[in-house]
């Protein structure tokens, strides 16, 4: 990029690249910075399920948010399958919650949201899912049948070649050290390298790591690395169809058989160590849902960091007390799902337009306010 550039995104992973590309389809020239590769982190790391864990759970904030982005992925993924030439291999594997005794709350909750949820009686979650334990279908369940997921390594994969189509200039093993300001107002960014990167608009993305960026700016966002270990089965497809979740353990089937299992949740900072302890657990979680898995083997086990806040509302908006810097963050569990309308909302912040949803609920001046 021979000129400075419109926008800087600090941050390659979802959220990041999303922003990008928006900024980048509203004509704005856009530059990326990573402080490793692109969509290695979170975005890598986590299931790809296109709505929130027990969703009732969270804020309506959230809940909100959740369901403007899942009504734009249909046509975001076929534009980006078009544009990368490859497929994020989604899939709508509904989203199955035996024995539990939300009820209520729940039926409540998609009442407002107009969501189409359905109450199992005993066996009728082994209908939905035939390879569940019978063991945990003796209670209500609660089935949401429009639930999606994707593939989330082949997402980002096919967002970078998508980005980079646009014109995004993205730069990887480029960690920044700071961003730099004048009288209040972004110059740029520096880099760990002492390189500078000139810009009048920066926009942090950069998941756990957004709040140490933001420190010396004098805001302190309460964003923290969240740990969360996964489990990965080599099954035969079919195994498993259907997303369940008991006891904030889940099952995810891909279309090529293999079963994701996760997660723990655990503050232990920026350590991303697998532990022994915890394959143990998310093993014996897996084979009390899905007894068969117990003939599979653990093909992979990792961990990844995920940018925790308070309840899981995303700071979506301008950095108060520093012009020209914006920020996309905290999106603890939910970056997948809520990527889709977090990035168009920047763009629209960033832009000075109206907003596809009221910006007070997301703003990092009022989330701050209120905490």
């Amino acid at each position: 990029m021979s000129q400075h550039p419109d926008c800087l995104v600090i941050g390659g992973g979802l959220i990041g690249m999303l922003t990008a590309r928006e900024l980048s389809l509203a004509g704005l020239s856009v530059q990326l910075l990573e402080r490793g590769d692109t969509g290695r982190e979170s975005s890598w790391a986590g299931g790809g399920i296109l709505s929130p864990l027990y969703p009732w759970r969270y804020p309506e904030a959230v809940s909100t948010l959740a369901k403007v982005s899942q009504a734009r992925y249909p046509s975001l993924l076929n534009e980006i399958e078009s544009e990368a030439g490859m497929p994020v291999e989604y899939q709508q594997s509904g989203l199955l919650m035996p024995d539990c005794d939300e009820v209520a709350v729940a039926k409540a909750w998609a009442r407002q949201f107009s969501v189409n949820i359905e109450i199992t009686e005993n066996s009728e979650a082994v209908d939905i899912a035939p390879e569940i334990s019978e063991s945990l279908c003796v209670n209500h369940g609660i089935w949401l049948p429009e639930v999606g997921q994707l593939r989330n390594p082949r997402f980002v994969q096919a967002l970078r070649l998508s980005i980079e189509k646009a014109g995004v200039e993205v730069i990887t093993s480029c960690p920044v050290d700071h961003i730099e300001t004048r009288s209040g107002r972004a110059t740029g960014v520096k880099a760990a390298s002492g390189q500078v990167y000139p810009a009048s608009t920066v926009i942090v993305a950069g998941g756990a790591w957004s709040a140490g960026l933001l420190e010396p700016l004098g805001l302190h966002i309460p964003v923290q690395p969240v740990r969360g270990q996964m489990l990965l089965y080599k099954t035969q497809p079919g195994t498993v169809k259907r997303i369940i979740l008991n006891r904030d353990r889940y099952v995810i089937p891909r279309l090529d058989g293999r079963v994701l299992v996760g997660s723990t949740m655990e503050h232990t900072g920026f350590e991303k160590q697998t532990t022994k302890q915890a394959r143990t657990e998310l093993e014996a979680e897996a084979e009390r849902i899905v007894p068969a898995l117990a003939q599979f083997p653990v093909e992979k086990h990792w961990a990844g960091l995920r940018p925790g806040s308070p309840d899981g509302v995303p700071f979506i908006g301008a950095c108060p007390g520093a012009d020209g810097v914006y920020i996309n963050t905290g999106h603890y569990r939910n970056g997948v799902v809520l990527g889709a309308a977090s990035a168009q909302m920047l763009a629209q912040i960033v832009q000075g337009q109206d907003t596809l949803l009221p910006v007070a609920a997301y703003s990092p001046q009022n989330l701050l306010q209120s905490a």
